[in-house]
């Protein structure tokens, strides 16, 4: 059995996931995408990353930001091989979707950035073939791409939302990018017991219904809520890591469901987490 630590949106803070692979020096890392733009060194936190993949020791999922960064050089390339300009203005207007997004964080982060010349480090992470979105974690650690039935309990993890056909997202996978928890309602598969997400940013952990959000801002706020799932029945252990960072500006962040129990840590002063065996 592995333990599993689920780590959501880093946007750029390599401190911060620095910080959690010192906490748990042995857990295999699920991150929940969004790594990149908006903070202030999204190039080392991918290349950490990378290297917790390449060790085995972390599972990749696609957020929506890293969806974005790839449209621009995904068209390109097929500009390369048509010389089609309709596939250049396309990469071009990929390329400004995301630098109005975030994106533009990157470009000042490495000092200029084009389609011509792209970052090889982040074209790997931006493509690599397993980078997922949506995964199941049952009690064993293993991490499934299928829910793995009523059998065997599991937590649906995916960036934004639980995969459904939705009526501004008809391909189930693109919703799981996208949702907000206001788009739903999520039905969830047989045998998963709830569902885990980041993208919508919130005051603290938060549960709705079945489904628990945890993306706290860790970009502005130096809030990390990294979230142990263990017994999917039982209720997870979040750790809310603390680094530099303006706390405060969660008040501006939605409000809604109840708020999930959770330990403070301050970065570099680990403290025990007591065990929790709360039932849903």
């Amino acid at each position: 059995m592995r333990q599993v630590v689920v780590v959501p949106d880093l946007h750029g803070r390599v401190d911060l996931l620095r910080a959690v692979v010192d906490e748990y020096p042995n857990a295999h890392f699920l991150s929940l995408g969004d790594a990149i733009d908006r903070g202030p060194r999204s190039i080392p936190t991918v290349a950490l990353l990378l290297e917790l993949r390449a060790a085995g020791r972390a599972t990749l999922l696609m957020g929506n930001h890293e969806r974005m960064a790839q449209e621009g050089p995904r068209w390109y390339r097929d500009y390369l091989g048509t010389h089609d300009m309709g596939d250049y203005r396309r990469a071009m207007e990929g390329y400004q979707w995301w630098m109005r997004a975030g994106g533009d964080t990157v470009r000042k982060e490495l000092g200029g950035l084009t389609l011509e010349q792209f970052p090889a480090l982040l074209d790997e992470y931006l493509h690599l073939p397993d980078l997922k979105r949506v995964v199941y974690v049952t009690a064993d650690g293993e991490i499934h791409d299928e829910a793995p039935g009523e059998d065997r309990p599991s937590v649906l993890v995916s960036h934004a939302a639980p995969p459904v056909a939705h009526q501004t997202h008809p391909n189930p996978l693109s919703a799981a990018l996208w949702l907000r928890p206001f788009e739903g309602p999520f039905p969830l598969p047989g045998g998963v017991v709830y569902s885990l997400h980041g993208h919508t940013p919130v005051r603290q952990p938060t549960r709705l219904g079945r489904h628990v959000y945890v993306d706290l801002g860790a970009y502005e706020t130096g809030r990390l809520a990294v979230v142990e799932i263990g017994n999917p029945q039982a209720r997870p252990v979040i750790r809310v890591l603390y680094g530099r960072g303006a706390p405060e500006l969660a008040r501006k962040y939605m409000h809604f469901g109840e708020a999930m129990p959770a330990e403070d840590v301050r970065v570099g002063e680990s403290r025990p987490v007591p065990p929790s065996a709360s039932p849903w």
